[in-house]
């Protein structure tokens, strides 16, 4: 059964309509509880000289219009398979999580992800389209990102994204699913570049070599099972989107280094990504300050 997707939460500007941000929740939560929460706190790492002692973010960005989508439901294997919102399942990524014993348990474990994120980037993917077009058009006018589960699944609908640039792209403690395959596939190209015949080096009909970064999106679209547009560019449109990255030190969840891992591997697919550490739990107020 195809999965369903409430209908988003809205927030419109208090002005002209300029720009729109799309914003994911984590697992459990839905847009209703996530950004009521979220608009209403107060910003206190702004630089106040510029726009005041105290905002909101819908203060702060008053042309901006806020739309919060909600993950469909789903069996989570990390509640012993209890329906919840998720924007895809996944193993649990937390340190105390006991390692995979077989081959074929982890590969479960790594694919376990792909089929709601297959849906999960076309139905954000159709949202993009629909607010792009609400703004003439303008890909630069809209924002794409996410906290925690909503973070990792906006990172690739960013990377599977075939339109025009985005205006820019953030995450917070977050992960990039289907990582080590993208990564395998950038690292075995450059390690095979000096071997003409290398069955790394894959090739265009014209001949031409194929880019790291494009075939790492061709082994990404492969593990969702999810086509390709036909051409194959030189160019991808996440590498001209610029991208912010937080991640808590004290995140049990998400421990930091899948954050780090994530900024590496997006770093050598040819992302601007801009990070920032925390060096504590992240709350709702740091999330509003780093937005």
């Amino acid at each position: 059964m195809a999965p369903s997707y409430p209908e988003p939460l809205v927030i419109q500007p208090r002005d002209s309509h300029q720009c729109t941000i799309i914003l994911l929740h984590g697992r459990g939560p839905n847009a209703a509880k996530f950004g009521p929460i979220l608009l209403s706190s107060s910003i206190a790492h702004l630089d106040q000289a510029c726009i005041g002692a105290e905002h909101t973010l819908v203060s702060a960005f008053p042309h901006a219009k806020f739309v919060f989508p909600t993950a469909s439901k789903r069996r989570a294997t990390a509640y012993n398979r209890s329906i919840i919102n998720q924007w895809f399942d996944n193993w649990p990524l937390s340190t105390d999580t006991p390692p995979a014993t077989t081959q074929q348990e982890k590969q479960r474990r790594e694919y376990l992800p792909a089929d709601g994120l297959r849906e999960t980037s076309l139905y954000l993917h159709k949202l993009l389209r629909e607010e792009i077009s609400l703004l003439g058009g303008d890909a630069k006018r809209v924002i794409l990102g996410g906290l925690s589960q909503g973070c990792a699944a906006s990172l690739v609908a960013l990377l599977l994204w075939d339109g025009d640039p985005l205006g820019a792209a953030f995450g917070m403690c977050g992960w990039l699913p289907f990582r080590h395959q993208m990564e395998h596939c950038i690292q075995g190209v450059h390690a095979s570049e000096s071997d003409k015949d290398s069955p790394f080096i894959e090739k265009t009909e014209d001949g031409d070599d194929i880019p790291p970064p494009v075939q790492a999106i061709m082994s990404l679209t492969e593990d969702l099972e999810m086509s390709l547009p036909g051409r194959r560019p030189r160019e991808l449109p996440f590498q001209h989107v610029p991208l912010f990255l937080a991640h808590g030190t004290e995140d049990e969840k998400v421990p930091v280094v899948y954050g780090r891992d994530a900024r590496r591997c997006l770093s050598e697919m040819g992302v601007d990504v801009g990070r920032n550490t925390l060096a504590w739990a992240i709350g709702i107020q740091v999330i509003c300050s780093e937005i």
